[in-house]
Parts: C-alpha cells; structure tokens; sequence
C-alpha cells in the first residue's frame, strides 16, 4: 500500500514536467528513492533475535542482548541493549507492538493482551 503513495508522486511529478522542462526529469528520482525506502526498512524478528534493517546495514540482536524496548512520540521503537546502545527498530510502534510480541514467543510483552 505504502508504494501507491510513491506511485501518485511520480505521476505528480510527470504533470509539472510541460511546465518546468526537461530538468524535471531528474525530479522522478524522489518517488523511485522512496520506494527503495519503503521496501528496505523494516524489522524482521523471529524467536531466536531480531533484525533492523536500515537504508545501508543491517543489525541483528539475540533477544537475550535486549533488556527493554524504548518508545519515543511518533518515532520507532528502540531496543535497548544490555551493554547500554539502543538500535532503531524500522516501522516499529506501540500500535505493531502485538505483532512483534507474537514474534519474540513471548519475550516481550503484549500490552493489549487482557
């Protein structure tokens, strides 16, 4: 779904490109980088660790490394290690909190859970 947005900027885009000329062609890079984006970042857990996926690197974490997840207003999660560094965890909210409870087996807690 997050692709149709992209999709609409490049067609966007291609209505200025009459008005603005032939150097707003290089305009159609924004929705092609934001593509790359939406299909790169991302967590990926699983019951043994999970794995943050930036734009460059990736960072996996045994979940025995983690002793908490931190929560910033309208940011990601972050999980904070024991040796003290916290890793950003992509598309990670207390809404997708649940999802990645179901994923952890348990080893973080569902706070919707009655």
């Amino acid at each position: 779904m997050a692709h149709f947005a992209s999709g609409f900027l490049a067609l966007s885009i291609l209505v200025f490109i009459p008005l603005l000329g032939p150097a707003a062609w290089a305009l159609l890079i924004i929705p092609v980088l934001a593509s790359v984006a939406i299909e790169r970042l991302r967590t990926v857990a699983d019951h043994d660790a999970v794995t943050a996926r930036g734009l460059l690197n990736s960072r996996t974490v045994p979940w025995p490394q983690i002793e908490g997840l931190k929560f910033t207003r309208g940011g990601w999660a972050r999980a904070c290690r024991v040796s003290g560094d916290a890793v950003a965890l992509p598309a990670v909210t207390f809404a997708t909190l649940p999802r990645l409870a179901e994923a952890s087996g348990g080893r973080v807690p569902n706070p919707y859970r009655r």
